[in-house]
């Protein structure tokens, strides 16, 4: 299956009896699939199917989706002016003036306030409407199916960058494993170094309780459990890449328990070796969970 990345934009456009239909969609990183809707007055009726068409295709990301109708010129509509309703508002501007010095009112201004200019609707049959809200809605899922593709194109490319960290976490993972600093003949020998600096002499040592302390520290510093965790949550992560899906929030939670590993990693490290490689790691991880953010 594909992956989808949680942005992306798309435009489409019709006509019908020669009304002109655009339909705008875009979307951005969500944690579930959220619906705004932006549509004229007196197409509220379209906002439950709209709505639960993108649902339909999304499963996570924040929506705007934005209709625009355009009527021919001269289609018959001629607006009129509630007269009674403006002159109400002419003295109440001239009070407002008188009273509180209050700038006066311009005709631009009144005509915008709503109820002044009525523009009456065009009288439809219901035929008519039921064919135009069918246009609309087969608009919308031009929109979607475009917002898919660049959802789509956008998530393949995530699916590589994603790919390319579980290899690098791989990596490091194996030379935290391969690290000679992590033997207890290598901790023997650097615990003796230390305690002969300390005494200025290596005479005297008990060889057999200098054994017991570097057995002991190399227990403590073990990061066995670690480095095995870490291979595992690579496997699932390449696993989830390929089965594809809505994967982004496993994908997070994988990216948790990365860092989980990554943290007890360095916390353990009796060598500088290892902390390097632990650093590196969280580095890596972070980027990885970044990413991750993107993917539905």
């Amino acid at each position: 299956m594909t992956l989808q990345s949680m942005t992306g934009f798309a435009r489409a456009n019709a006509e019908h009896d020669g009304i002109a239909i655009a339909w705008e969609v875009k979307s951005v990183n969500g944690k579930s699939a959220e619906v705004r809707m932006r549509l004229p007055p007196g197409f509220d009726r379209l906002e439950l199917p709209a709505r639960q068409a993108i649902q339909k295709r999304f499963a996570r990301g924040n929506f705007q989706a934005n209709l625009t109708i355009t009527r021919p010129a001269g289609a018959g509509v001629q607006p009129s002016i509630n007269e009674a309703f403006l002159r109400d508002l002419a003295v109440l501007a001239k009070r407002m003036q008188d009273d509180f010095g209050a700038a006066p009112p311009s005709v631009d201004g009144l005509l915008a306030l709503r109820g002044v200019l009525e523009l009456p609707e065009t009288v439809e049959t219901p035929e008519a409407r039921a064919a135009l809200d069918a246009t609309i809605q087969q608009t919308l899922e031009a929109a979607l199916s475009q917002l898919q593709q660049a959802r789509c194109e956008e998530g393949e490319a995530l699916r590589k960058v994603l790919g390319g960290h579980l290899d690098r976490i791989e990596e490091l993972t194996l030379q935290a494993e391969a690290e000679p600093s992590r033997e207890v003949d290598v901790i023997r020998a650097r615990l003796a170094d230390q305690v002969s600096l300390l005494l200025n002499s290596a005479a005297g040592f008990d060889e057999a309780r200098l054994h017991q302390e570097a057995a002991l520290l190399a227990t403590k510093a073990d990061i066995r459990e670690e480095i095995d965790r870490l291979k595992t949550h690579v496997a699932s992560g390449r696993s989830l890449l390929v089965s594809g899906g809505a994967i982004g929030r496993k994908l997070d939670f994988l990216a948790q328990e990365f860092n989980r590993e990554s943290n007890t990693l360095c916390s353990k490290s009796n060598a500088a070796s290892i902390t390097a490689i632990g650093l590196e790691l969280k580095a890596v991880i972070d980027q990885f969970r970044e990413q991750v953010q993107n993917l539905e």
